[in-house]
């Protein structure tokens, strides 16, 4: 038996009795009032999206990409703007000591590959945080022979100075966009992050055979 079907229908049931529209006791006037519900909820839901080019044959995925790298660079303005005037130089700097708080102590080319910078770019991140003082080096828990960094009580204290700054950037990011809006870009996000995840993880395996 179609029991999730049913349970539907006793919900649609509920609804229709409880709808001030007059509901009658009958198969033909239940049928109505589900065809309205369905040309409503057709009414209300967006139509697909214009953009530049569409007529001459721009693709949804360049239109992605574009919006993408646009994005980036409205995030890393506000940014500039949270960061002015106290120790970072960059936002990175303040975003390599966010996932050493949030993630805890872990060795340099894992802080590295976590901000999906190139080495070369996230030694120098790294090496303007050592020499500022706000984040500091530890042994390994796991092999004494290596080290991991970690945040230092320095680093924390000029983190929490301009958190609120980086928390109003952050919500003028995404400020048009409604609680329910934010999740579900945060889901399409997520997979996408995933996916290239994924492709970066199997292609090391591939390097390194």
């Amino acid at each position: 038996m179609m029991y999730n079907l049913v349970n539907e229908l006793l919900a649609l049931v509920k609804r229709y009795e409880t709808s001030g529209l007059n509901p009658q006791d009958n198969l033909n006037a239940f049928h109505m009032w589900l065809d309205g519900q369905a040309n409503d909820h057709s009414a209300t839901k967006p139509g697909a999206p214009e953009w530049m080019g569409k007529a001459s044959g721009r693709s949804a995925d360049s239109v992605i990409n574009t919006s993408l790298v646009h994005l980036y660079r409205y995030a890393k303005n506000h940014a500039r703007s949270a960061i002015a005037g106290s120790k970072f130089s960059t936002p990175d700097e303040f975003i390599y000591l966010i996932s050493l708080l949030s993630a805890g102590s872990m060795s340099k080319s894992a802080l590295i590959k976590h901000n999906i910078h190139d080495k070369p770019a996230g030694t120098l991140i790294i090496k303007r945080l050592f020499d500022k003082g706000l984040i500091e080096q530890e042994p390994s828990n796991i092999d004494k022979r290596s080290s991991v960094i970690r945040i230092s009580h320095k680093g924390t204290e000029e983190l929490e100075k301009i958190m609120d700054k980086i928390r109003l950037a952050s919500a003028s990011v995404t400020e048009p966009l409604s609680p329910d809006e934010k999740i579900k870009l945060i889901t399409l996000l997520q997979k996408l992050e995933n996916f290239h995840h994924e492709q970066v993880f199997e292609k090391h395996k591939i390097l390194n055979r």
